[in-house]
């Protein structure tokens, strides 16, 4: 993969607090980029320095393309609208302040505002617009010019379920168009549309890599086993060799060194007449796996 932007020793310091604390990274091309970490981590500041909005106290940003801001679309986390302008005359002034000619704007706009599902919606007035119609709007705004990068802060944290699942799915889409930096703290959505993770904690980048790295270095692998009542659940627990964790009717087979396989757990489960409801091998959640970031650093 080509390298899109890279980021060196990015420090803010406001007076003698240190916000972020010489972090570095760098975002391949085509690649989504989750963000991570609790509220006044220093994920808003970290992007407002890539966007040019905050001036880096120390540190280096680089893309392959040149000047960032040029390349750059941009959703922040509390959009503002002209409730007055309808969804293209919105897109069309966003496409001529990003630089795309007069002659094309109002094209580009509604191209732009189809391909995020508003196409229907060109001459309503944004007063009109639901939450997620407008986050659908504000990432036309930030990708009308067709940016190298699309960086994007707490993009669906202000939305419903179903606003969420639309916009998550549209991101998806965009990732083929661009590269995405997004930051969250709703754990959910990271996991399910990320190629990194970035985790920042009190500043500092505190882990990195891809979901499948992550969870190789701080998963605790382990089989769950379902059974039909509590007392079914203490019985197998008090009669197995594996290390055991019950909860309800629920219980946690730790696998240390590989073992049990689950060939062994279902030889061991079937030697007993025990009711079973269901066995499934477990992988840590990025929230598990986050809480155990933040408990190392």
């Amino acid at each position: 993969m080509t390298t899109l932007l890279q980021v060196t020793g990015l420090t803010k310091r406001f007076g003698d607090k240190t916000v972020v604390d010489a972090i570095d990274f760098s975002l391949d091309e085509h690649t989504s980029t989750a963000l991570i970490g609790p509220n006044g981590a220093g994920k808003t500041t970290t992007l407002s320095m890539l966007t040019g909005l905050l001036k880096p106290s120390l540190g280096s940003i680089k893309m392959s393309y040149g000047d960032i801001r040029a390349n750059i679309g941009f959703l922040p986390q509390y959009p503002q609208f002209q409730p007055w302008l309808s969804a293209l005359e919105f897109t069309e002034m966003a496409a001529k302040l990003s630089g795309v000619p007069a002659k094309k704007a109002k094209q580009e706009a509604q191209k732009t505002l189809e391909f995020v599902g508003l196409g229907n919606d060109l001459h309503k007035k944004i007063a009109t617009f639901s939450g997620g119609m407008k986050q659908r709007l504000g990432i036309s705004q930030a990708i009308v010019h067709k940016p190298k990068l699309l960086l994007l802060d707490e993009p669906v944290s202000a939305l419903d379920p179903v606003g969420r699942r639309e916009v998550l799915d549209l991101l998806k889409g965009l990732q083929q168009e661009t590269t995405i930096l997004y930051s969250t703290h709703i754990l959910n959505d990271a996991e399910e549309m990320t190629d990194q993770l970035l985790f920042l904690r009190h500043g500092k980048l505190v882990e990195q890599g891809t979901l499948q790295e992550v969870r190789q270095r701080f998963d605790e692998p382990s089989y769950g086993v379902e059974f039909s009542t509590q007392e079914e659940a203490q019985r197998f627990a008090s009669q197995s060799p594996f290390t055991c964790t019950v909860n309800g009717c629920y219980v946690n087979v730790a696998i240390e060194n590989e073992q049990p396989s689950m060939q062994q757990l279902l030889e061991r489960l079937t030697a007993y007449p025990y009711a079973v409801r269901n066995v499934a091998r477990q992988t840590a959640s990025l929230e598990e796996i986050f809480m155990k970031v933040a408990k190392r650093t």
